[in-house]
């Protein structure tokens, strides 16, 4: 079987909602939502092997380190381990006087008497209950028509009050699911949500939280937009209600559909870190705070040690975070690409540390949420000259002159082009020193002297000549300062077009670099590099090592 060449024949388009007056297009996110952690329930069930105690515990305190102040932590009367878990988190203290546990139930009476019960004890705590609504649910599953749904959740929800009222010491917030509610008919997904409403009784002061669940994402994130919008202008005592955002990624928008839930006035986002749960995932948590973030609002999550937390989620989890993760795969903060490492490089040498973040090609800086630099770029076959300085800038100090870059680009280059993988900055200086300060052939500096004199410098080097057998060579010269001295002296038509020098390090281990660029007998000109302690010998390294490069390069060509 294929795909089909009329697709409309099976599927057919998620019907759009009339509401030529809709506000959310116009307006932006402004603050937070409450944000409620799934990894421990809505996440732990889609793992091929699910969480044990121990996993779940470290990743409740994870999620408490991180600031999630609501955590779904089980389904208590779905099994013993997933109750004993709840009994361990009250028992042991591990519920944080400003964080709220939440339970999840069906509404047979016998799963709501165990929820409670595993609940016994709390201070505070959420007791989450759901059914499914829309039509292929009534039909296909539960051979109900709309009443019978209803009755349903009002049937539970009288439940919910009756169990409550036996545990008079926890304070209880109750929410409800429409399950599959953006697939139901918002006529009736409010219908069922009012009924809930008239039994829970929510007020200002003590609201309830009707969640609004993308079980399965059917429709482009605008039409969530325009249910949610929808719901909350027409749901009874909005004012008593928390709207709650519960959004799946199957058509690969659980963000934006998230994003733009808020924007349509909900109050709350239900999902997991890094975007686990069932199928294609629950929307991310960490992409949706981090994309505040970078719109300069605080999240109210801590996402500051992205590694470390990231960490804990792949050992729970047993999945591994893609590389191209947004903000925290391995990838995310990377240029291989020449003209974006080129962009970034100059992004960097101009940014403040107190403006704006302007670096291009990076929306946030890698170090709010703990990453280095060290892998912003990275050198492979697509990479240009802006990479290799940047690399040699951030790991050694080395800040080769422009058109330096250009011709060393060329041999990194080759060099990737012939292995096929990606080079380090070690490697990348590995071939600097191999290329340029270990070119000493055909002539090495041994030693030199230099006096001045009446505004002028004398120099005299002493050389170990290829083909010289054991006798050295002596060269001297008379110049302007050392360098036009030394190519005085040589024997050998010399012209220097540029010289570059800084130091590398700072103080008693500070070293000299010193960059020149070359033409030998009228050639095309070529660079050589130096470093030494002493400016003057780093000079005069760096001219033979043009000297010799461009004499290497001439035999090569004449053979």
């Amino acid at each position: 079987m294929s795909m089909l060449k009329d697709p409309s024949s099976k599927y057919r388009a998620f019907p759009t909602i009339d509401i030529p007056d809709r506000t959310w297009p116009s307006k932006t996110i402004t603050q937070a939502p409450i944000w409620c952690s799934s990894d421990l329930r809505d996440g732990n069930q889609s793992l091929i092997e699910p969480m044990d105690a121990a996993k779940k515990l470290r990743f409740w305190k994870t999620l408490v380190a991180v600031g999630v102040k609501e955590i779904e932590a089980s389904f208590p009367a779905a099994s013993q381990t997933d109750f004993d878990f709840v009994r361990t988190l009250i028992e042991d203290n591990h519920i944080p006087e400003d964080t709220t546990i939440q339970v999840l139930t069906q509404g047979r009476e016998d799963l709501i008497a165990r929820t409670f019960e595993s609940l016994r004890g709390a201070k505070k705590a959420i007791v989450h209950l759901y059914n499914a609504t829309s039509p292929s649910f009534r039909r296909i599953v539960f051979n109900q028509d709309k009443d019978g749904i209803k009755a349903i959740a009002v049937n539970a929800a009288k439940l919910f009050v009756k169990y409550a009222a036996q545990q008079p010491e926890t304070q209880w917030t109750f929410e409800y699911s429409p399950e599959t509610f953006s697939a139901t008919e918002l006529e009736f997904a409010k219908e069922v949500c009012d009924a809930v409403i008239e039994v829970w009784n929510p007020t200002p002061e003590h609201k309830m939280i009707l969640n609004l669940p993308a079980t399965v994402e059917c429709a482009t994130p605008n039409i969530y937009a325009d249910q949610i919008e929808w719901f909350g202008r027409h749901i009874n005592r909005r004012d008593s209600v928390i709207i709650s955002l519960h959004t799946h990624n199957d058509r690969g928008t659980g963000v934006a559909a998230t994003e733009l839930g808020l924007m349509a006035g909900a109050d709350r986002v239900e999902g997991c870190l890094f975007g686990n749960g069932e199928r294609t995932g629950n929307v991310d948590l960490v992409t949706v705070a981090l994309n505040m973030y970078t719109q300069g609002l605080d999240p109210q999550l801590d996402f500051s040690d992205i590694d470390g937390v990231r960490k804990v989620v792949e050992e729970c989890n047993q999945i591994q975070v893609h590389p191209r993760h947004p903000y925290v795969g391995d990838l995310v903060h990377t240029a291989f690409s020449g003209s974006h490492q080129d962009a970034i490089r100059k992004g960097f040498s101009q940014q403040k540390d107190d403006a704006l973040w302007e670096v291009p090609y990076l929306p946030i800086d890698p170090a709010d949420i703990g990453r280095s630099y060290e892998a912003v770029i990275r050198v492979n076959s697509q990479s240009g000259k802006g990479g290799i300085a940047y690399l040699l800038e951030q790991e050694y100090d080395i800040s080769l002159p422009r058109r330096m870059q250009i011709e060393f680009s060329q041999v990194v280059q080759a060099e990737t082009d012939r292995v096929g993988l990606e080079m380090t900055a070690p490697q990348i200086y590995a071939l600097l020193q191999r290329e340029y300060l270990q070119a000493n052939t055909p002539y090495a500096l041994v030693s030199h002297r230099l006096q001045e004199e009446n505004g002028n410098s004398f120099v005299e080097v002493e050389v170990s000549g290829k083909g010289q057998g054991e006798t050295n060579l002596h060269w001297k010269g008379k110049g302007n300062g050392a360098l036009e001295a030394l190519v005085a002296g040589l024997p050998i038509g010399v012209e220097i077009m540029d010289y570059n020098e800084h130091a590398i390090g700072a103080g008693t281990n500070a070293k000299a670099a010193a960059y020149i660029e070359l033409r030998v007998n009228g050639e095309r000109p070529v660079h050589g590099v130096g470093i030494d302690e002493n400016i003057t010998t780093a000079s005069f390294k760096a001219l033979f090592s043009a000297l010799n490069r461009s004499l290497s390069q001439l035999e090569a060509k004449a053979a």
